[in-house]
């Protein structure tokens, strides 16, 4: 018997806690739906509930908005009240109080709160950035800044509050008093150079300029840097601020001169202008780069970073050279002149393959001298040690140069052993399509179509794209003419181009034009040409073909591949921003099954921003 009344005595005690439980998340639940629906007065009884169990802030705050939309003021006022003398510490409640008042018409009690508020804990570093914050958040930045002067008052500078008082300038739009506590916070605490520098770059538009004749903000920054420059000599982390700014202007010649002064007074040994230079090169500035690189090199083959900045000076101007077509004959023989002094003093060893490869290709492309570039190319595959990686990169350009010389079964056989060393790697898949290409220029168009058809599964998506389009160029011309004369021709005129022949590959492209007007290689015919110019350059010359080839073909598979080369050459050869835009936008609009497609959206992005994100 006592066993089970024991038992019964347990079970009615956890009964009634869990009924307790139960009923407890039933008022809980009611309160918020209530609440959430707008219905008040049903709502309150509920929330008195369930406040009298836990007194938490939210519940706190649910049963307040319940109150006041229920017009009970007085009862409001005294839990408010109560809140704020058991939250000594928590400034969010004397500011809803003071709120209260001024909404029930009391402003001289609600003034007294806030001056009382700012009277006892601005002064102190401990409450001031909690009080700061409770004032800005219930949207009382006058009383937010009269707090900060009263704490910057007191404190003086043993607690500054200059990220406090920048804030409060950038709400109230006074972009120079912003940017002179940023400065004088750095004065007092260059550590802080990181976070300085990303807050400048949320709130001032480096790209704009002012038309006005009034200063522009980045006009009123330089002109503060400057003044802290030569007024504090020694602390550089204005000479580095001043050199940051003139790089988000992209003023970059201004901010290596900068940048070689601040390097000479802290000994930096030229990491920090080459940095820039690395910056000049990724922004195609191509002089600037080399500006930066020189000074660099200019401090002695003794120094840490002379042979990082000789390499990256001479592939500055290779990349100039075969990329941007930029240069003039004397550029390229003066070129030549500094890899050549480069690789005389280094030797050509495994260290120096790079600048070799790039010292051949720019002698058999644009310098006129295969043989020296094969006998160059050669050494370089003699050296013990190599990697077969290594090797393997030497024969695709001494590959590549055969062909420039007519030699293509010399150029066949290396594509071959590439192909065969590197079956399943990206390079080794360029050398099959390279050594189809042969096949092709010979007139051997079904071997040829063999070797595309593998590579058109290829992983790497740039060959497999190269290969897609060689093959539908084969497929749709190939037999249209009863003995293949068009074809055949328009092959060897691709080698003359690939051999950079042009007088000759263009007359070959001509006779096709007027011996067969009606051939379906009229549009490859103008993009040819316009490649054409594009490889020597020309860049206008190229646009003329290329728009040709829209207004008499516009609808044909090439459309959108001439679309995709106008944007390109507007983008990173005339740097004309909005044609460029405009040209990526129609390959999105008007081309949309383009293999260009994801490319296209990319480069759009990148030039207008996120801003497009919500467009395509």
């Amino acid at each position: 018997m006592k066993t089970l009344n024991h038992f019964l005595s347990i079970f009615l005690i956890l009964f009634c806690i869990n009924f307790s439980l139960t009923q407890e998340g039933t008022d809980s639940q009611l309160a918020q739906f209530y609440f959430n629906n707008g219905e008040f007065e049903k709502a309150l009884p509920y929330c008195q509930k369930v406040y009298s169990i836990e007194n938490s802030k939210f519940n706190f705050k649910r049963l307040y908005d319940c109150l006041l939309n229920t017009s009970n003021n007085k009862d409001a006022e005294k839990i408010l009240k109560k809140q704020v003398a058991a939250n000594k510490d928590d400034f969010e409640y004397p500011i809803m109080l003071a709120d209260f008042y001024q909404k029930t018409e009391k402003p001289k009690e609600s003034l007294k709160i806030y001056k009382d508020l700012i009277e006892e804990f601005a002064p102190s570093s401990y409450s001031i950035l909690p009080l700061y914050q409770a004032l800005r958040t219930a949207n009382k930045n006058d009383l937010a800044m009269e707090a900060l002067q009263k704490g910057r008052k007191s404190l003086k500078d043993d607690f500054p509050l200059n990220i406090q008082f920048a804030e409060m300038y950038i709400l109230n739009k006074e972009t120079e008093k912003m940017i002179e506590e940023y400065l004088n916070l750095l004065e007092s605490n260059s550590s802080s150079i990181d976070m300085v520098q990303n807050s400048l770059a949320r709130y001032i538009d480096f790209s704009l300029e002012t038309s006005t004749g009034s200063a522009s903000d980045t006009d009123l920054l330089k002109e503060k840097l400057l003044t802290k420059v030569q007024k504090k000599p020694n602390d550089f982390v204005f000479s580095e601020m001043l050199i940051w700014l003139l790089i988000q202007k992209k003023q970059f010649n201004s901010a290596i001169i900068q940048a070689q002064a601040l390097d000479k007074r802290e000994n930096g040994e030229g990491i920090r202008v080459l940095e820039i230079g690395n910056m000049c090169l990724q922004n195609k500035n191509y002089g600037a780069a080399r500006l930066a690189y020189k000074y660099v090199v200019s401090l002695g083959e003794d120094k840490q970073f002379y042979y990082p900045a000789e390499f990256a000076l001479l592939n500055s101007r290779y990349i100039e050279i075969t990329e941007q077509r930029n240069y003039a004959p004397n550029e390229v023989q003066e070129t030549l002149n500094e890899f050549n002094q480069v690789i005389t003093r280094l030797g050509i060893s495994r260290n120096s393959i790079e600048i070799v490869k790039q010292y051949a290709h720019i002698l058999a492309f644009y310098g006129n001298d295969t043989p020296k570039a094969v006998e160059t190319l050669k050494k370089a595959l003699a050296l013990a040690g190599l990697t077969s990686i290594q090797s393997a990169e030497l024969k695709m350009l001494l590959a590549d140069i055969y062909v420039i010389q007519d030699e293509i079964w010399e150029s066949s056989l290396l594509y071959m052993q590439i192909d065969k060393d590197f079956k399943f790697e990206p390079i080794g898949f360029e050398a099959k399509f390279k050594n189809a290409r042969i096949f092709y220029y010979d007139g051997d168009f079904k071997f040829a179509q063999s070797q595309l058809d593998i590579l058109k599964q290829s992983t790497t998506k740039l060959i497999a794209n190269d290969a897609m389009k060689l093959s539908i160029l084969i497929t749709d011309n190939y037999g249209l003419d009863s003995n293949f004369t068009a074809m055949s021709k328009f092959a060897l005129a691709d080698l003359l181009l690939e051999q950079h022949q042009y007088d000759k590959a263009f007359e070959l492209y001509d006779t096709i034009v007027k011996a067969f007007p009606y051939h379906g290689l009229a549009d490859e015919i103008l993009l040819r040409k316009s490649q054409a110019m594009q490889q020597q350059g020309k860049w206008n010359e190229a646009i003329v073909f290329l728009n040709d080839l829209l207004k008499m073909h516009g609808d044909d598979i090439l459309a959108d591949d001439a679309v995709f080369q106008l944007a390109s050459i507007y983008e990173v050869n005339l740097a004309d921003k909005e044609k460029a835009i405009e040209m990526y936008k129609k390959i999105l609009f008007e081309y949309k099954g383009s293999l260009y497609t994801a490319e296209a959206r990319k480069r759009l992005r990148i030039l207008r921003g996120d801003e497009i994100e919500g467009e395509l």
